[in-house]
């Protein structure tokens, strides 16, 4: 057994989460996939996994060689795909990253219908509310909402949200207004991680090129959008998100945005990929299908929060 062949067995076990799910999508034997691992531990000289009869923890070594590995089966597909010549038909796995909620809501119907379209190609969509490295995980293409720093990615912006506070028409009647941040103090607010668990920030005014502040004790904090979303809905408190996640509710009168005029510039959208993997067939057909798509689906969202 080849070096490369062991590490398509010890990316396998990985992904399934077991040697025994690693031997089914593989078709090899229990024996033949601690083999494989047994070898790329010898050759590396050091413990790749911890393992018992039921799972398999990386070591710390493991973790390191997993990003590298692959890296390296990445970069092999790359040059098979090539090689067959650019204008060949899209196949093989394609790998995707996007927001939990926008990944649900948005690229996931695009995606779908994508493999409808390519029968050659299947699809990983991992749902992560972090940016990815796309190198090291092995990810194809993702979906980004952030300004983005220089490097070698391609990338295409699809679009842009807001980062908007929203309240529920009953809650807002009920409860003091709200004319400018540091009114915020004085309500419920509903935190979470990403968007500030004790303090929000706002433009400076006027002259100033100091943001503005404010700091709360939370009565809620939960780690998930639509946990956060219900619970406004629910005239719960304040919550703060992007306008994806809550256009719908804002479009049919259930949330109301408030403090308009004290919001952020707009994020931009972006789909990006590694400059490298632009060439294979199956991720510029993506890229070629979704964009269109993704912008038609983030301008109707950005309609639909305005209203």
């Amino acid at each position: 057994m080849d070096r490369i062949d062991a590490m398509k067995v010890f990316v396998a076990a990985l992904d399934e989460g077991s040697l025994a799910g690693a031997g089914r999508r593989l078709g090899r034997s229990p024996a033949a996939v601690s083999r494989a691992l047994a070898l790329l531990e010898a050759n590396v000289g050091v413990r790749l996994l911890h393992r018992t009869t039921r799972s398999i923890r990386l070591s710390e070594a493991g973790e390191r060689y997993a990003a590298v590995c692959r890296r390296i089966l990445t970069d092999l597909e790359e040059a098979d795909m090539l090689a067959a010549g650019e204008r060949s038909a899209p196949r093989g796995t394609l790998t995707i990253t996007a927001p939990v909620v926008g990944g649900e809501e948005i690229m996931r119907p695009i995606l779908d219908a994508f493999l409808d379209a390519h029968p050659a190609v299947s699809a990983k969509l991992y749902l992560l509310d972090r940016p990815a490295n796309l190198i090291d995980e092995g990810i194809d293409v993702a979906l980004r909402i952030a300004h983005l720093p220089d490097s070698s990615m391609v990338a295409v912006r699809v679009g842009e949200v807001r980062r908007v506070v929203v309240a529920a028409p009953r809650y807002l009647a009920s409860h003091p207004p709200i004319e400018q941040p540091a009114d915020l103090a004085k309500h419920r607010i509903i935190a979470m991680t990403h968007f500030g668990l004790d303090s929000w920030s706002f433009p400076p005014v006027g002259a100033s090129a100091v943001p503005r502040t404010v700091s709360f004790t939370p009565r809620f904090v939960v780690n998930s959008v639509r946990a956060a979303v219900a619970s406004a809905v629910e005239g719960h408190g304040v919550v703060r998100l992007f306008t994806y996640h809550v256009a719908e509710k804002v479009c049919d009168g259930q949330l109301e945005i408030v403090l308009k005029d004290a919001e952020h510039a707009p994020l931009p959208v972006h789909l990006i990929a590694p400059e490298g993997r632009l060439s294979t067939p199956k991720v510029r057909a993506f890229i070629d299908f979704a964009v269109p798509r993704l912008r038609t689906a983030f301008a109707r969202l950005k309609a639909d929060a305005e209203r």
